[in-house]
């Protein structure tokens, strides 16, 4: 359990776009079909770290994302992204 939690630990300091290129490649591992069934396991449970890992660093971005919007005086202003109007 120590070598799983160590690797939760390396995860958690990598970025979204390097998690996201992990991801892709096991994704491409297991497709191929060519992989141990232990292996598939693991590479799976890793899948799943890095996807979480991943979903939680877009849902914090999407906090930080504001629209600009031009206010009634002519200047630029930000609003919070949630009131976006369809």
């Amino acid at each position: 359990m120590t070598e799983e939690n160590t690797n939760s630990e390396d995860l958690s300091k990598l970025s979204f776009e390097d998690a996201l290129a992990q991801l892709e490649n096991i994704v491409r591992e297991l497709e191929s079909g060519r992989i141990k069934l232990d292996d598939a396991v693991n590479a799976y449970e890793k899948a799943m770290a890095l996807k979480k890992l991943c979903s939680e660093k877009l849902a914090a971005a999407t906090l930080k994302v504001e629209k600009i919007e031009l206010n009634k005086d002519g200047s630029l202003g930000t609003a919070p992204l949630d009131n976006v109007e369809a």
